[in-house]
């Protein structure tokens, strides 16, 4: 028996983000940097510790939103056109820097190398289809999948239980279709509590779900192992917290490893640092300098100004992966030597839930720190053992009942990010829309034709991209106000559009089918979901 269990929880998302109408739109790059530096290399770390007999039990949630973006035709090409537009430009670059600046050579080959390999692997190894390869990863079973809300919409400021349920049941259904079987555990949006979710969760037939630490520490009763074990809801669900000691070691920004001097500075890139000339074949068509992911400097130091970094050598900055990775796994080791006693003997499980676009995005080496965790991890195993939630569920340790307290991974760990002067705005349109949907979908238990259950059924796909917690969260943060505030008003703009037409029996097919292209993520979904529960449960009654 191990002294102790850990359980690495990674939450891929990215909102959905698909313009047809546009041959090239900057918010997509979201999704093709992430394809390149994150869930691609993490899937080719995956596949090469199965291959050789290291079992990671890594727990990855792919969001619903992200797999229809990945499973996206349109979107699979666009991809391969920016991959074979930034490996051309990797292929400049070493002789460029061979004979201008010398220093910058070891990482303009790693970039050339990585991008060569990446293409290799989109088009011959994986052949664009990523989802079937993570699913045939969870078949061998190497790790296990979770599925999200919907659209990622925050649950606690969702207004009406319909919504809420259609938030967590369209996900499971898209899971069911990605993934070929139910899932067992959910990723809570933002890992975002309130009571009475735990009802729709188990309705949906989920087994757990992902909470902050002071759910669990601040509910009644307390807890008899702090958040070193799963508690179980009333109902029966079983809830897993964040442990906030690993969290500090990889996100802190003065204790984090990601702060390391010798790791990829993230804020410089080529895109502001080359002559526009010789970038423009690269750019959009716009002309317009943007990032394009060929970092060279380094980290140097928290206080040092952008124009003083340092050039990155990418032979070191593996060597302190390793370092850290070594590191990490001795802490935890650590970690359950210091609280197994504590806990009366019972070992303890650390749970460690991160954003996936952390390791290899903002963190460029953290797909390497990940692939050395799990090899340190499995030479120590008799230590410290690697399970997912589910794996500790299928133990069946008996679990202390709890009811949990309000809670999010936000700042100061309730709902302010999401809730505040600066989108508060939103949510009394938000609101009007759930409440008008179930009207709806009480008006219609049955689509009297096709064209009636066409709009239904996109005027939910209109809400659920309106639900969106990323457009709030960009909202705070200030990052991108502009198009976080044009894509939740398009949205409840064309939700409001379908609602009027439905309610006067006058469906413009055109406006429709262009609503249609444009948003047509979750084929499989079924408007009726949002109907009141005990009108549908009278009926069949």
């Amino acid at each position: 028996m191990p002294i102790g269990f850990f359980s690495l929880i990674l939450h891929a998302h990215l909102p959905f983000v698909r313009h047809p109408e546009h041959t090239e739109f900057l918010e997509e790059d979201w999704l093709y940097e992430a394809i390149t530096e994150v869930y691609l290399p993490l899937l080719s770390v995956l596949a090469e510790l199965h291959r050789t007999g290291v079992r990671p039990r890594l727990t990855l949630n792919l969001s619903p939103t992200l797999c229809e973006m990945l499973a996206d035709p349109l979107l699979q090409e666009r991809y391969t056109r920016h991959l074979t537009n930034l490996l051309a430009l990797s292929e400049k670059e070493v002789p460029r820097h061979r004979f201008e600046t010398p220093k910058f050579v070891p990482a303009a080959r790693m970039y050339r190398r990585t991008l060569r390999r990446t293409l290799k692997l989109w088009e011959s190894v994986y052949r664009r289809d990523l989802l079937g390869s993570f699913r045939e990863l969870q078949d061998a079973g190497a790790i296990e999948i979770m599925t999200c809300g919907a659209t990622h919409g925050f649950l606690p400021l969702i207004s009406t239980t319909e919504a809420r349920r259609a938030q967590i049941q369209i996900a499971v259904n898209n899971y069911r279709k990605h993934f070929r079987r139910r899932p067992r555990g959910i990723w809570l949006p933002e890992c975002a509590y309130t009571p009475g979710i735990e009802t729709l969760l188990a309705d949906a037939g989920l087994e757990y779900f992902v909470a902050d630490t002071h759910a669990i520490l601040y509910g009644e009763p307390r807890p008899r192992y702090g958040a070193y074990a799963p508690v179980r809801c009333p109902n029966g669900v079983a809830v897993f917290a964040r442990d906030m000691e690993t969290s500090q070691q990889v996100w802190s920004s003065i204790i984090g490893y990601p702060g390391d001097p010798h790791y990829r500075e993230f804020h410089r890139d080529l895109g502001w640092d080359a002559p526009h000339e010789y970038l423009l074949p690269h750019l959009h068509a716009d002309g317009k300098r943007r990032h394009l992911g060929l970092k060279y400097h380094r980290v140097t130091g928290r206080e040092v100004p952008l124009d003083r970094k340092e050039p990155y050598d990418p032979a070191i900055a593996r060597e302190r992966a390793l370092a850290h990775a070594a590191h990490f796994v001795g802490e935890r080791i650590k970690q359950a030597e210091r609280l197994r006693p504590a806990l009366g003997g019972r070992a303890p499980l650390v749970v460690s839930p991160y954003d996936a676009e952390l390791f290899g995005h903002w963190w460029h080496e953290g797909v390497q720190f990940l692939d050395f965790v799990f090899r340190h991890l499995h030479a120590r195993r008799a230590e410290i053992a690697t399970v997912t939630p589910g794996d500790y569920l299928d133990a069946r340790e008996p679990l202390q009942t709890q009811r949990l307290s309000l809670s999010s991974w936000g700042a100061e760990g309730y709902y302010k990010v999401w809730l505040n002067e600066g989108n508060a705005w939103m949510y009394p349109h938000q609101r009007a829309a759930e409440a008008r949907l179930t009207a709806l979908a009480n008006r219609f238990p049955a689509p009297p034709n096709a064209l009636t259950h066409r709009a239904l059924n996109q005027a939910a796909r209109e809400l659920l991209l309106a639900q969106a917690s990323d457009w709030a969260f960009q909202i705070y943060q200030g990052t991108t106000v502009e198009y976080a505030t044009r894509r939740f008003r398009s949205h409840v703009r064309r939700f409001n559009a379908l609602a009027e037409q439905l309610e006067h029996s006058a469906i413009d097919e055109e406006q429709l089918t262009e609503m249609e292209r444009r948003d047509n993520l979750f084929p499989e979904i079924d408007y009726r979901l949002y109907r009141t529960q005990q009108l549908a449960a009278g009926e069949h009654g």
